[in-house]
């Protein structure tokens, strides 16, 4: 006999109407600001019921898409999906709401679907969120484009135009960037000027990373990490991480877990850990306070991030080319300020240009 409470493939999961129609709120924001889409256009949404929160968006989808077509995944063959697929012209929607992740044999879905134009918005590992976090997920679904466009664009100017930068994780911590920072990235839903239009939701993130990573050195103090099962993992005590060349050579109040996170990383990427990419996460729906249990989603958490491991493959660097390095793990910083050149663009919590 199946024990259907511990099997989420089996277990009937029902939706709050109030989180639907907030959920519902939202998602018609994102289609008719973010990605213009119109009852002309077709679209798709492949599903899963395997978690309350996928069967919430669902839900949520059926009413701002009430001409799509709804493709439930556990009871579709790969022929089935992409045979739906297939009958999408350019600008056309697709939604992935999924409780893992969809695989559809060698077909990498969002990248295939982007090669002939699809508009994209993907929702994975849901079934990681439950309880409490499913109304944190759908809040952060809120866009706002007067704050994530205004405040995200100024982020990026800043950015490309600083010759240097620095983070206040406080106690005497700082983390120096004594050098000017690559182009910066934006995942804050304007596609106006991209190649694609979408990706994995929710939004919020400008991202960049050192221009010589010889020039950052210092100290930072971390109060959640990504653990090996792409989970938050939240320390008791924060861990102090010691940064010279933009590598860790020594670490603080550590833990077992993140002890043999780093041991992961230095026993495949020879012998060290890299610190990379500078995420600047925008949405307010995640703190410090308030978080989720995927690693993925919170990384758009209002504050700061950083990567550890070699792999970053946006930027190349002379002696780590583009693609190189198996991890990317993703560290949440302590912080009290940020600076770029001897401008204050974060405080108090929250972004300040």
């Amino acid at each position: 006999m199946n024990d259907s409470s511990s099997n989420p493939e089996i277990h009937t999961f029902t939706a709050s109407s109030a989180l639907v129609a907030l959920a519902q709120q939202h998602l018609s924001d994102v289609l008719r600001i973010a990605f213009e889409h119109s009852a002309a256009e077709k679209a798709v949404v492949v599903f899963d019921t395997r978690s309350e929160l996928a069967v919430t968006l669902t839900a949520a989808y059926r009413h701002c898409l009430p001409h799509a077509h709804f493709i439930d995944f556990d009871h579709s063959t790969p022929e089935q999906v992409l045979a739906e697929f297939a009958d999408l012209a350019a600008k056309d929607l697709v939604v992935l709401v999924q409780s893992t992740h969809f695989r559809l044999e060698a077909f990498r879905i969002r990248v295939e679907l982007f090669k002939r134009s699809l508009k994209v918005i993907e929702h994975p590992h849901l079934g990681r969120m439950p309880g409490a976090e499913v109304a944190y997920y759908i809040d952060s679904l809120a866009y706002d484009p007067g704050y994530y466009r205004d405040v995200g664009h100024a982020l990026k100017a800043k950015i490309d135009a600083a010759p240097h930068g620095m983070i206040d994780s406080g106690a005497g911590n700082q983390l120096i960037f004594a050098t000017p920072f690559e182009s910066a990235k934006l995942n804050i839903g304007d596609y106006r000027q991209m190649n694609n239009t979408g990706g994995q939701f929710p939004l919020g993130e400008v991202f960049t990373e050192a221009a010589d990573l010889d020039l950052v050195h210092g100290r930072v103090r971390i109060f959640i990490f990504g653990d090996t099962r792409f989970r938050v993992n939240r320390p008791a005590t924060p861990i102090t991480l010691v940064i010279e060349k933009s590598q860790v050579i020594d670490v603080i109040d550590s833990t077992p877990e993140f002890d043999a996170m780093l041991a992961m990383i230095r026993a495949d990427e020879g012998g060290v850990v890299w610190v990379r990419e500078l995420g600047l996460g925008m949405n307010r729906a995640f703190s410090f306070a308030r978080t989720v249990s995927d690693i993925g989603t919170y990384e758009r958490m209002c504050g700061i991030h950083l990567s550890l491991g070699m792999k970053h493959g946006i930027y190349a660097k002379p002696h780590i080319k583009r693609g190189e390095g198996k991890y990317h793990i993703d560290v949440f910083a302590i912080t009290d300020s940020v600076q770029f050149g001897d401008d204050v663009v974060y405080r108090d919590g929250q972004w300040v240009v």
